[in-house]
C-alpha cells in the first residue's frame, strides 16, 4: 500500500505526459531529419507532435491521422516520415482504447504497412517480412500490456480496499460483543443478587445495585468510545479503550465469583497484547456466567521471558446444548492470531472449561 501511494504521489499529470510526448515526437523528427529540415519535413513533425496531446481523448482517431502523416512522409522525393508519432500513436490505442478498437487499429496498421511495403517483398526472407508486416502490431500490444497491468492494479487495491473495511468491521463486531455481552451478563448477575436480598438485607441490595448502576455506566462509556473511534474517519485514537491487563483486578472483582493470580515478573505489553489480554479475560468470564452460572472462575496471568500467557478456568458444568464455537470464541481466536499467539480453548481434565492463549512479545521472524 505505501508502494501504490508513492507511486500515486510521482506520477505525472496527463497533460505534462503528453506534452512530454509532443516535445519527444519534435526531437525525434527535426533531430534526426535525413534530407535537412525542409517545410514538409517541419509540418509534419508539428502535426505529429500536435496529435499527441489528443492521443489520450481520442486515440484512434489520432492514430489514423498519424499513418496519414506517415504516408505522406514517404511520399518521394524526401522520404522523411514521422515515425516516432505513428509509434506513439499506436501505443496509445493499446493503452487507452477499448480490447476490440485496438485489435481492428493494429490491424489495420499491419495492412497498410504490408501494401506499402509489398514491392521490396521479393528475395526478403520470411523473418524479414515479419519483422517489417508486424512491427505496427508491437506499439499497440504493448500498449495494451500496460493498460491490463494498471487495470489489475487498480483491481487489487480495491481488494485490499474491501478487505480493509471487512477486517474493520470483524473489529467493531469483536469490540461490541465484548463490551455489551460481558456488562449486560454482569449487570444481569448483580440485579439478580439485589432482587433475592432484598427481603432479607435491603442495605446490601442498595449497594449491589449501585454496583450494576456503575457498570451500566462503564458499558456507555465505552459504547461512546466506539462510536468516537467510528467518527475520526482514520484519525488515530490515544485508547482504545479503558482496558488492559492493569483493570484486570477489577474486572475479576466485578464478575464477584473469580481469582486473579499474576506469575512472573510484570512487564509492560505492547498495546495490542494488552488489549488481547484483557478482552480474553473479559470474554471467558462473560462465557461462565453465561453457561455454566454459579461456577467459580481462577484467571492465572503468567509472564515469561519473550511471551505472555493468560488462562482462564472454571470448575462449572456446561449446560444442555452449550456446543460449538460461538462468536465470543472466534473472537477471541481472531484476536490471539492478530499477535502472533495460540489460543486453546475446551472442557478440562478436571472439569470445567479452560480458556489458554499464549502471545509472543516480539515480533516472530
Amino acid at each position: 500500500m505505501i508502494v501504490g501511494a508513492v507511486r500515486g504521489r510521482w506520477r505525472l499529470p496527463a497533460w505534462a505526459s503528453d506534452a512530454g510526448a509532443a516535445a519527444v515526437v519534435l526531437a525525434a523528427e527535426l533531430g534526426l531529419a535525413s534530407y535537412g529540415l525542409g517545410a514538409r519535413v517541419v509540418l509534419l513533425a508539428v502535426a505529429g507532435a500536435g496529435l499527441m496531446l489528443l492521443r489520450r481523448r481520442y486515440p484512434a482517431s489520432v492514430a489514423v491521422m498519424a499513418g496519414v502523416l506517415y504516408l505522406i512522409g514517404t511520399q518521394p522525393p524526401e522520404y522523411d516520415a514521422p515515425v516516432s508519432s505513428a509509434l506513439i500513436a499506436l501505443y496509445s490505442v493499446g493503452r487507452h482504447a477499448s480490447g476490440r478498437l485496438a485489435i481492428g487499429i493494429g490491424a489495420l496498421a499491419v495492412m497498410v504497412g504490408a501494401v506499402r511495403s509489398g514491392a521490396g517483398w521479393e528475395g526478403a526472407s520470411l523473418a524479414s517480412v515479419l519483422t517489417v508486416g508486424l512491427s505496427p502490431a508491437a506499439p499497440v500490444a504493448a500498449g495494451h500490456i500496460v493498460r491490463l497491468r494498471a487495470e489489475l492494479l487498480h483491481r487489487r487495491q480495491q481488494q485490499a480496499a474491501e478487505l480493509a473495511v471487512r477486517e474493520e468491521r470483524r473489529r467493531i463486531a469483536r469490540e461490541l460483543h465484548d463490551v455489551i455481552a460481558h456488562h449486560v451478563s454482569v449487570m444481569s448477575l448483580y440485579m439478580g443478587v439485589a432482587r433475592r436480598t432484598i427481603p432479607l438485607d435491603p442495605g446490601r441490595a442498595e449497594e449491589t445495585l449501585r454496583t450494576g448502576e456503575d457498570t451500566a455506566r462503564q458499558a456507555m462509556a465505552e459504547m461512546r468510545h466506539l462510536l468516537d473511534v467510528l467518527r475520526t474517519d482514520g484519525e488515530p485514537v490515544d485508547d482504545q479503550a479503558d482496558v488492559g491487563v492493569a483493570r484486570l483486578p477489577a474486572l475479576v472483582e466485578e464478575s464477584g465469583n473469580a481469582t486473579l493470580e499474576v506469575a512472573g515478573e510484570a512487564v509492560e505489553l505492547p498495546t495490542t497484547v494488552d488489549h488481547a489480554v484483557y478482552r480474553i479475560v473479559q470474554e471467558a468470564l462473560t462465557n461462565t456466567r453465561k453457561h455454566a452460572a454459579g461456577a467459580r472462575s481462577r484467571v492465572l496471568l503468567t509472564y515469561q521471558p519473550g511471551l505472555v500467557e493468560v488462562e482462564v478456568g472454571d470448575d462449572g458444568q456446561p449446560r444442555p446444548g452449550d456446543v460449538g464455537v460461538g462468536l465470543g470464541l472466534a473472537g477471541m481466536a481472531e484476536r490471539v492470531s492478530l499477535c502472533g499467539g495460540e489460543l486453546r480453548a475446551g472442557p478440562s481434565p478436571r472439569g470445567g472449561f479452560v480458556v489458554h492463549a499464549r502471545i509472543p512479545l516480539v515480533e516472530r521472524p
